[in-house]
């Protein structure tokens, strides 16, 4: 083996690739799309518009009033009793409302029949919220009913709003702020990543493959090299490829995680000088303000603090670790795939193999997000075919053992080294054989001749 034969390969392979279009198109939109998809969510969750909705009550209950305030993005407005549904229904236009909500009177077991009339559908936080606020009336008045002395003083001392903050302790005995929720995100984005590149830069050495024992490229190239260079250096010319696309998505994603940050910060100073200047303004403590955008900036200032207490490096680093070798693995499964066959329509029965574990890794991904420490999560973290979703699932818990993940790397290591001995033998083989697919009898008779 010549290792300048393997440079002269992995520089054709590389150099074909990363000067396509496609690849200089996916690999700008592709960090600018994950970007998006973080972003927005939480650009919306903080930017509520400047839109006001009419909501106006026929309230026969008589309880409403004082659980519907008017606020910035909503006002309610409180019909004559007299009006009936079948006048809501012909006169709906006169009310000037986006909804009007007709509330029966009391029956005799204190409850009512509520109806809500709207020309566009009614938006399920409104309807949420109005149904909340009915619920909590009618019990109120439930409550009342009862004739408990102090009734309100006893509601006001009873009312309880727990929320369990959880630390994980470390061995030398301090503590970690934990977000299982933001660790499942993490984990769910790294796993489908490794799942997502290994297949597609796999399949894309086998198209390879294909296409040029398609067009007897091969015939040509292998009378100067030896198939086994050939092999390794695809393998290795695609693997840079996509280190080339990493590395220049971590640079945008990079810059751009900057930038949420700062724009996501900015909204959360404004709301938070919104909300300072309602409490200012208003002789009782907190009496303007509302609880939801208090909600909103606590929560998000909780999810900013515990995204800067991720260690994101080590993260990366486990991240190109268990792509390389995952990719490796399957990369020279593919090739020898590839090389077996005469056209792409010929891969999927040879494939089923080689999917079936990746698919496995997904569906055990999955149980790992709720269970990160289970025997089948360590056990499938540790096994090479399965190890490079599973134990990305399972490092931003900050469960894995050194030596779990010493001993997952080394077994992808050496499975690797044993998978591409047995691929170089079919390869060999497979890639001068033409006008006969061939079976998995065929391929362990490759594997049986000598070298």
């Amino acid at each position: 083996m010549k290792m300048s034969n393997i440079g002269l390969i992995i520089g054709r392979e590389y150099a074909t690739r990363v000067k396509k279009k496609s690849f200089i198109l996916l690999t700008v939109l592709t960090p600018l799309l994950m970007a998006a998809l973080i972003a927005i969510p939480m650009l919306i969750t903080l930017y509520q518009g400047n839109d006001r909705q009419v909501i106006s009550f026929v309230d026969g209950s008589g309880l409403l009033p004082s659980y519907f305030e008017n606020d910035k993005h909503t006002e309610y407005r409180f019909l004559p009793i007299e009006t009936t549904q079948e006048s809501i229904k012909k006169t709906f236009a006169t009310f000037d409302s986006d909804a009007v909500i007709y509330v029966s009177p009391l029956d005799s077991a204190l409850n009512v029949n509520v109806t809500a009339y709207t020309k566009e559908p009614l938006n399920m936080e409104t309807k949420l919220s109005i149904e909340k606020k009915i619920s909590t009336a009618l019990r109120d008045n439930k409550l009342q009913a009862l004739d408990i002395k102090n009734f309100d003083e006893i509601m006001e001392k009873v009312r309880s709003d727990v929320r369990v903050d959880a630390y994980t302790l470390t061995d030398e005995g301090k503590e970690k702020k934990d977000s299982v929720e933001l660790y499942m995100i993490i984990a769910y984005v790294l796993s489908f990543l490794i799942y997502m590149f290994v297949f597609m830069f796999g399949s894309m050495v086998m198209r390879g493959v294909i296409e040029e024992k398609t067009n007897r490229i091969v015939e040509v190239i292998v009378s100067s090299v030896s198939s086994f260079e050939l092999m390794m250096g695809k393998i290795i010319g695609v693997a840079l490829v996509a280190l080339t696309q990493f590395a220049i998505w971590v640079v945008i994603l990079g810059g751009l995680t900057i930038g949420i940050q700062s724009a996501v910060s900015g909204k959360v100073a404004e709301k938070m000088a919104e909300v300072t200047t309602q409490m200012s303004e208003s002789s009782l403590p907190n009496a303007n303000v509302n609880p939801v955008d208090l909600g909103e900036i606590g929560e998000i200032s909780q999810i900013m603090d515990q995204i800067s207490q991720i260690n994101f490096g080590q993260i990366l680093i486990c991240f190109f670790i268990y792509f390389i070798l995952g990719y490796l693995l399957y990369a020279a499964m593919f090739a020898a795939v590839g090389s077996a066959v005469d056209n792409e329509a010929d891969t999927n029965q040879l494939t089923l193999p080689i999917t079936i574990p990746l698919m496995l890794g997904l569906f055990i991904m999955l149980h790992t997000f709720q269970h990160p420490s289970s025997q089948l999560s360590v056990w499938a973290s540790v096994i090479p075919f399965t190890s490079p979703m599973v134990m990305l699932a399972r490092i931003p818990f900050g469960v894995v053992p050194t030596w779990q993940l010493l001993l997952s790397i080394a077994l992808l290591a050496l499975t690797f080294i044993f998978i591409a001995w047995a691929s170089a033998k079919i390869y060999k083989v497979g890639i001068l054989t033409y006008g006969k697919k061939a079976s998995f009898k065929d391929i362990f008779k490759w594997l049986k001749y000598k070298d």
